[in-house]
């Protein structure tokens, strides 16, 4: 698989404390990419340094060949879409309004708002499931309706790269399994999608490429059938398991052997 968008040897930081040393990582276009792996092992810093939110404090996150700081603001936006954990809404925003911002990066003083706007924010919105929330103040809402209205911003930005951190928060377990199907789906489409998952049986149902982090490094990565074992799990997890085959999909499912006390 061929990678436009990689990280090259980057050290993150958040002060003096370091979360990853020399991290490498080659995103493979239009394949759908779960990162997994336990709390606080740098799954979210690293998606916060492909979108130019975090700057390596050395190495460098290119996009095609180009080190993501010498882009654009509104360029590199309508390359990478990006959903982070717990986004806040202004006061009184309806859900309609919030997804139009999304639109931002194709707004210019020469290019306003088109049919082409309304188009794909209804597109959104539709995608999402929340079209029939459109009118709703969004502080009125749920925390896994809001998600998807989140989720409907990002898609009306129309980026070849969904770059989505723990994207199934708040959610039921119905709307999860939508979601990751949406995922799937543009990524079939021909999008690149990039997401923090917490749970691995998802990820590995649902992925085609599985980065398995642990301590800020990458412990392994490939096609989740290949790299997903018992012995993995319990070097990134710490927890006993068994492997056996989804009933549904074939995929690698994790079964817990651990009793608790």
């Amino acid at each position: 698989m061929t990678a436009r968008l990689a990280a090259r040897d980057i050290t993150l930081r958040y002060g003096d404390r370091v979360v990853s040393t020399r991290l490498s990582l080659d995103v493979p276009d239009r394949a759908f990419t779960a990162i997994v792996g336990p709390n606080a092992c740098g799954k979210s810093t690293l998606l916060r340094a492909f979108v130019r939110l975090l700057r390596p404090g050395a190495g460098r996150v290119e996009l095609d060949g180009r080190e993501v700081a010498g882009y654009p603001t509104k360029a590199l936006a309508r390359e990478l879409g990006f959903l982070p954990q717990d986004p806040l809404a202004p006061d009184d925003i309806r859900v309609r309004q919030l997804v139009r911002r999304g639109r931002f990066p194709h707004q210019s003083l020469v290019a306003m708002w088109s049919p082409r706007d309304e188009a794909a924010v209804a597109a959104a919105l539709a995608a999402a499931g929340v079209a029939d929330l459109a009118d709703r103040p969004v502080q009125e809402l749920s925390g896994g309706q809001r998600q998807r209205v989140w989720m409907a911003m990002v898609l009306a930005q129309q980026t070849p790269y969904l770059l989505l951190d723990e994207p199934t928060s708040f959610l039921d377990i119905t709307h999860q399994y939508q979601l990751l199907g949406l995922l799937a789906r543009l990524r079939d489409a021909g999008h690149t999608v990039i997401a923090v998952l917490h749970d691995i049986n998802q990820a590995c149902r649902f992925a085609d490429h599985l980065v398995a982090m642990k301590g800020g490094r990458v412990v392994a990565e490939g096609v989740p059938a290949d790299v997903v074992d018992a012995a993995l799990v319990t070097e990134v997890f710490d927890l006993p398991s068994v492997i056996v085959p989804d009933p549904v999909t074939g995929t690698p499912m994790v079964v817990p052997t651990l009793q608790g006390e």
